[in-house]
């Protein structure tokens, strides 16, 4: 399954996950790609829209390869197996992970809603724009954990099989309307993938 940009994803997303029973749900992005996505969710739903922010932790010599990843709150999450193959220990990537933390924090303080909805007995939506790793995800996961929902939904509208399997074994439900088997990277799977600025994040989250 091909979308044709975020809005097309979001509102394909949303008819599914209309489908279903919640309590008192919250939409929560994850910033910036899964914000167009994830306020389509919050509109149909009728559910309050707060983002969530988790960054990568890139390997020393290739900050494009993931080794981890680290939300706004500090909750974090390393790969042991990608470090081992890459010669590394934890105590190697203690640059990436502050600078990561700091960056996420301050992702947070920018984009985030100015009164945030409580997540505590509320069944909370996590939306992105897609699944590569996974690793940003299952922190953020991680992170909400952490406030008591309800539930914790991932919500997607495309994923590779391995990152939804992972982010099953955390979530209390993933859904992922297309898990493609050649999947290199979640953009191949837009027409339109440009980048979200800064003045869209805010235009969308004040709507």
């Amino acid at each position: 399954m091909t979308f044709t940009d975020r809005t097309e994803a979001g509102e394909k997303l949303a008819a599914e996950l209309s489908r279903r029973g919640w309590s008192d749900p919250v939409v929560l992005a994850l910033p910036r790609g899964g914000l167009p996505v994830a306020a389509i969710v919050a509109a149909t739903l009728d559910a309050p829209l707060d983002v969530v922010v988790a960054r990568k932790i890139g390997a020393p010599d290739q900050p494009e390869l993931a080794v981890g990843a680290v939300t706004a709150d500090g909750v974090y999450l390393l790969d042991d197996a990608t470090l081992s193959a890459l010669g590394l220990r934890r105590p190697d990537v203690a640059d990436q992970l502050t600078a990561a933390t700091a960056e996420a924090r301050r992702r947070q303080n920018r984009f985030g809603a100015a009164d945030s909805p409580p997540l505590s007995d509320r069944d909370v939506i996590i939306v992105d724009d897609g699944l590569a790793t996974g690793m940003t995800a299952l922190a953020a996961v991680h992170t909400v954990r952490e406030h008591n929902p309800r539930s914790i939904c991932l919500a997607v509208p495309v994923g590779s099989s391995a990152a939804v399997r992972r982010l099953e074994a955390a979530a209390d439900t993933v859904v992922c309307l297309s898990q493609p088997r050649r999947f290199t990277a979640v953009g191949q799977w837009y027409r339109d993938f440009r980048q979200i600025s800064d003045a869209e994040v805010d235009s969308l989250m004040a709507r």
